[in-house]
């Protein structure tokens, strides 16, 4: 049987559509309940449904009374507050394109998106650096909410198919691409919430995550929102180590991060009672079947994951409804339509690795790269949108996620996957995190290296270890202990950069 999946096809998105006007729907019937928490330590910062709206369509309002053009695209220079997700849907409301940005990039960084990007104008948070020599008008935080209280501005409708919003990935070559979601992407996600989360109008939702970050906008709250529950978002500043007060305190139901936040929590509170939550969602990356075992030791309750990427957020989960059988991540969610390519990008049978691809049709896929066509049609091979993701496909369905294309190491011609070796060094008792890539150690001779936190070990006694689990060619032949793993802002190992700058100290030349 061939690695393709297919779901059935989702309800067609309504015409004409506004994504903020289907995410803030629920304003009209529930007004006083709490869509949004900022939540800390010390307290919380509480927006009801109506205030939420009124404060996105007066700013809306604003923008309208600029005369800025329909279709501009706003830059979003924002921290990790209220203000963020407001000045993102009153631009979608106003019928402009906004395009969330980290607030850690500098200004270096920050210049070379705005020459691609082009602003109309730009919303600024302080202590946020903006482009230099960027002509479009600044919208500091005080003329922001000083648009709050403007006489509310109407959603402005249109096609489903419209750009609607532009979110920054890294990109496969390591170049940060625009990617151009559609208005239509909200509505696809309504697949995700019996597919996935098992999500009700009754949830608290506590997302860890920075609201620039995709997996944090979309779970954290657009979804939330479109149902009408109620979002819950750490205060600038909180740590991992800080969550699991923030939800029992806050009575969350439902908690999403990425892996590593739960890694996180679980070194600073072996054991944590939160009597409100029914389960976790993980993102982002895979997670180690450690770190899923022991929260569910920590706590009593499952994490449940999901795969997915910027492009089309996430398409294959486990959820309460369906578990993912270990070590699979889950199964295509309802209305979705997957498959496992070869290098031919034809269909594998079923059980072989190959790369996972999304049909074209599906409604949540972007519509392409900002100013990059070439790279957009090098992404897509007849029907199939190729992901990038090396994964294998179970008789019944199940995907299990083997690793990046690009992260695949090469040992002696054949493919390994970094999660296998990472997932059997974790046994040994005194390493904390491992990431496992592909070394040049001469001009032309790669080897399997594994990188590792905790206690130094005797390099030959991890090579004891790990041939006890893997096969000869896939045991790394370099073992090398670091303070720390570096990870990108959401906390994703950068597998990339150890390689760099291990090679960088030991030049093979």
């Amino acid at each position: 049987m061939h690695a393709i999946f297919d779901e059935g096809a989702p309800a067609p998105c309504p015409a004409p559509f506004n994504l903020a006007a289907y995410v803030l729907a629920p304003a009209a019937l529930s007004p006083d309940k709490v869509a949004l928490a900022i939540v800390g330590p010390h307290g919380a910062e509480r927006w009801s449904y109506a205030r939420l709206e009124a404060a996105v369509r007066g700013l809306a309002a604003g923008l309208l009374a600029m005369g800025l053009p329909e279709g501009g695209r706003v830059l979003l220079r924002l921290g990790n507050g209220v203000e963020f997700p407001i000045a993102y849907l009153a631009a979608i409301t106003a019928g402009l394109v906004p395009v969330p940005t980290s607030a850690m990039l500098t200004r270096i960084e920050i210049g070379k998106l705005a020459a691609e990007i082009e602003p109309v104008a730009i919303f600024a948070g302080p202590n946020v650096a903006l482009p230099e020599d960027c002509p479009a008008p600044v919208l500091d935080i005080e003329t922001q909410r000083g648009f709050y209280t403007h006489a509310p501005a109407d959603y402005v409708p249109g096609d489903p198919d419209r750009p609607a919003y532009v979110v920054y990935t890294s990109g496969t070559s390591g170049q940060p691409r625009g990617v151009i979601h559609a208005h239509r992407a909200v509505w696809a996600r309504r697949m995700m919430w019996e597919g996935w989360y098992g999500l009700s109008a009754e949830d608290r939702l506590l997302h860890a995550g920075a609201f620039n970050w995709t997996y944090t906008l979309g779970t954290g709250l657009l979804d939330p929102w479109a149902i009408g529950a109620t979002a819950l978002i750490p205060a600038p500043g909180v740590q991992p180590g800080d969550l699991p007060l923030l939800l029992r305190r806050f009575d969350a139901t439902l908690f999403a991060a990425a892996p590593g936040v739960y890694r996180q929590m679980l070194k600073a509170h072996p054991q944590i009672v939160l009597p409100k939550l029914r389960h976790g969602l993980s993102a982002g990356e895979k997670m180690p079947e450690a770190t899923r075992a022991a929260w569910r030791e920590a706590t009593g309750t499952f994490v449940y994951e999901a795969l997915g990427m910027s492009e089309c957020s996430t398409f294959v989960s486990g959820s309460p409804a369906r578990p993912a059988p270990l070590p699979a991540s889950g199964y295509p969610q309802t209305g979705r339509r997957i498959a496992v390519l070869g290098p031919d990008n034809a269909p594998v049978a079923r059980g072989e690795p190959g790369q996972l691809a999304v049909s074209n049709r599906d409604p949540g896929l972007m519509l392409g790269y900002l100013k990059a066509e070439a790279e957009t049609r090098a992404r897509f091979a007849g029907e199939w949108f190729l992901t990038g993701d090396m994964v294998e496909m179970a008789e019944d369905g199940a995907i299990t996620y083997l690793g990046r294309g690009d992260d695949m190491l090469n040992a002696g011609g054949v493919r390994v996957s970094p999660l296998e070796v990472e997932r059997a060094l974790m046994e040994h008792p005194a390493i904390h995190e491992v990431a496992a890539t592909e070394i040049a150690v001469k001009a032309d001779t790669t080897v399997i290296a594994a990188f590792y936190t905790g206690t130094p070990q005797d390099e030959a006694e991890l090579a004891a270890f790990a041939a006890e689990r893997l096969a000869r060619y896939k045991q790394p032949r370099l073992y090398v202990h670091l303070d720390e793993l570096p990870k990108n802002p959401n906390g994703k190992l950068n597998r990339r950069l150890i390689r760099q700058t291990h090679e960088a100290a030991h030049d093979p030349a």
